[in-house]
């Protein structure tokens, strides 16, 4: 498993507590970014689950805007984002994690951070895409009781598009229920936004671009016998 750098720029704001303000699928949502940098004073942790660009442009404009962000900012590539293309638009901003198949740790918790589309559903050029034995594989190294950021939902849960079909990941699904992560955040499917569930014991949420705010226990916290 490869580990991103883990450099803290603030300390959290409680020591029993971790408040992450979460959010999905921008694309290019300038008034929709700012509001999410206001919520953002309130968070130990910002994450972003994807599609900050629009059909593979944008992220050269877009990506900057962040920089009024001090806290650590997680995020993954969206199917609408180039993973080389976000890495190099996020370069020098040395609070930002860029996860794909790849995990780090702040303030104890683990998170785990999976891209792109899965299931593949569009053929353009600009898509993103993973297929569910890649999927399968890259989730594979995802710790046990981390936070699980993936772009896509899982199979059956949350996923639900406006005609009813369920657009999900089965790999997804799978390793929800093997890993049974804290946390699990998605995007992806505009018409699912907002949607949850719960796989096993851990909670599913579709997030959108409004941003929405969870509170978790600090692991380290509880380690140190502080709670």
């Amino acid at each position: 498993m490869t580990t991103d750098r883990n450099t803290l720029h603030q300390h959290p704001r409680s020591r029993h507590v971790l408040d992450i303000l979460a959010f999905s699928d921008l694309h290019l949502n300038h008034k929709a970014a700012e509001n999410l940098i206001s919520q953002a004073q309130q968070a130990d942790i910002v994450i972003g689950a994807g599609d900050f660009g629009q059909k593979g442009t944008g992220l050269n404009r877009f990506m900057p805007v962040f920089a009024a962000l001090t806290c650590p900012f997680i995020i993954i590539a969206g199917n609408h984002d180039d993973l080389d293309d976000l890495k190099r638009h996020c370069a020098g901003q040395t609070n930002i994690h860029v996860l794909h198949g790849t995990s780090t740790t702040l303030y104890g918790q683990e998170f785990f951070g999976l891209g792109y589309e899965c299931p593949p559903s569009n053929t353009e050029g600009w898509n993103r895409a993973l297929d569910e034995d890649t999927a399968d594989l890259m989730l594979s190294s995802c710790p046990e009781n981390a936070v699980l950021i993936t772009h896509a939902p899982p199979h059956g849960i949350a996923d639900q598009q406006a005609n009813g079909f369920h657009a999900g990941s089965h790999a997804i699904y799978a390793a929800i229920m093997k890993k049974q992560p804290r946390l699990h955040l998605c995007g992806h499917i505009h018409a699912a936004w907002g949607q949850t569930g719960v796989i096993g014991t851990t909670p599913v949420h579709n997030l959108g671009p409004a941003g929405k705010t969870f509170t978790l226990p600090r692991p380290d916290s509880r380690q140190n016998g502080q709670m």
